[in-house]
């Protein structure tokens, strides 16, 4: 008898050509020794019912030990399970709410054939037990696939940045770059895309005689892990790959609790885009097509303007326009469009500029028909820091090198000129 065990999947693969688990095991007892023939104990003797009895415990045990080692090589072969509530069934069959011709638009977006799990997880570079442990969601884990840290906001709080691990991180960049950047995209986007950038999404909007810009309250919270299901599945995907796909770009807003000893992250929701994953922002500008197509349409109709950077939405009204603005209509409308599509306006960041003032979109000035610029109170600043710094004197309180070098390039980003001359007074400072 061989003693030399199978990895898991040789031995699955021995398991499905024997005809399946029953008839593995049986197979196995009989080559090993242990299948016992049934008897009718009537006229045996003492002696032979127990000999019989002891063989038929053993064959139990073995029995055992097989289904156990028969479990763990199903287990190295499928997904089972993915946690508390998500519904997974290993092999499942297409379904009504997958998308007609899926493999036909997928192939259309030049995104990779993907219909099994095991496919999946080959083009990851992982094990198919790797996977599931990516996609495994706990309410209450004692290990996540995250680092937190948090970053000081405008108004004082702190904004958490959820970073993924090494192999988390590795599996979203795929994810990203061989599908969600391949994804169609509306045109007034101009978040996180290439060619286009804060200064693009300003552009469309000089030469106006009102602004309006609101914001979409609590954006990455509010797309679910259901929500970028639908993303993979509209993609051409079908339900498992998808469901596989929207767990990996997904966690869930999660409390850090010490108990006894035992540090716990807590869920406090649905499992969402987390700000951090590589791939958050470019799901969300897959995700709003249908809701910038929307308010592009919706802002036509009423003489606006409208673009979109990240949950930053611009509407503006062109110089030119003759007759009212019709401000309160568009208001109204586009906050029905925004709940329409599963989101909300926060009425707190509401803002008009009118002519008559200053006007900024995405933090660059808008005003007239020139370029957007960054503001000359920002340049006057900047100057200052460098002559300071080159100076000898100390940087104020949260200010630093790697910061000022960051304001330097946005500056040069508008205004090339100024930009390049902060950047290199900057760079011939001594450390």
């Amino acid at each position: 008898m061989n003693s030399t065990r199978p990895d898991p999947l040789t031995l699955w693969r021995q398991i499905t050509q024997a005809g399946g688990t029953q008839a593995y095991v049986t197979e196995q007892l009989r080559e090993r020794g242990f299948l016992v023939e049934r008897r009718d104990v009537e006229g045996m003797s003492d002696r032979e019912k127990d000999q019989y009895k002891k063989a038929l415990k053993q064959e139990a045990i073995e029995t055992k030990k097989l289904r156990r080692e028969a479990w763990a090589a199903y287990k190295a072969a499928h997904v089972v399970h993915l946690g508390e509530g998500v519904f997974w069934t290993d092999g499942a069959k297409p379904d009504k709410w997958d998308t007609p011709n899926g493999p036909e638009r997928a192939a259309e977006n030049e995104l990779p054939p993907l219909d099994t799990p095991e496919q999946l997880a080959e083009a990851l570079g992982i094990t198919l037990a790797q996977l599931r442990g990516l996609c495994y969601h706990r309410d209450a884990a004692t290990s996540i696939h995250y680092v937190r840290f948090a970053i000081p906001k405008r108004d004082g709080s702190e904004r958490p940045i959820w970073a993924p691990l090494p192999r988390l991180k590795a599996a979203q960049r795929w994810i990203l770059h061989n599908i969600v950047e391949r994804l169609p995209v509306h045109g007034a986007a101009h978040g996180f895309l290439a060619g286009r950038s804060i200064a693009t999404n300003a552009a469309a909007h000089a030469s106006a005689k009102m602004i309006l810009k609101m914001d979409v309250k609590e954006f990455f919270p509010t797309v679910t892990w259901r929500r970028v299901r639908g993303v993979f599945r509209r993609a051409g995907y079908n339900e498992s790959i998808a469901t596989l796909l929207a767990l990996i770009c997904t966690e869930a807003p999660r409390e850090v609790v010490d108990l006894e000893g035992t540090t716990y992250y807590v869920s406090l929701g649905p499992r969402c885009l987390p700000q951090g994953a590589p791939t958050s922002p470019a799901l969300t500008n897959a995700l709003c097509l249908r809701l910038d197509r929307r308010l592009t349409g919706l802002a036509a109709k009423l003489g606006w303007r409208y673009t979109r950077y990240a949950d930053d939405m611009t509407f503006s009204l062109p110089a030119a326009h003759a007759g009212p603005p019709k401000l309160g209509a568009l208001l109204g409308c586009v906050k029905r469009v925004v709940e329409g599509e599963g989101f909300r306006v926060h009425a707190d960041k509401t803002r008009v500029a009118r002519s008559g003032g200053r006007q900024t979109v995405t933090g660059l000035v808008v005003n007239g028909t020139s370029q957007p610029r960054v503001s000359r109170k920002l340049k006057r600043e900047m100057r200052a820091a460098v002559h300071n710094l080159g100076k000898g004197k100390p940087l104020p309180e949260g200010e630093s090198v790697a910061r000022l070098l960051g304001y330097a390039a946005y500056i040069y980003m508008t205004d090339p000129e100024t930009g390049r001359k902060l950047l290199a007074d900057l760079n011939a400072i001594p450390d």
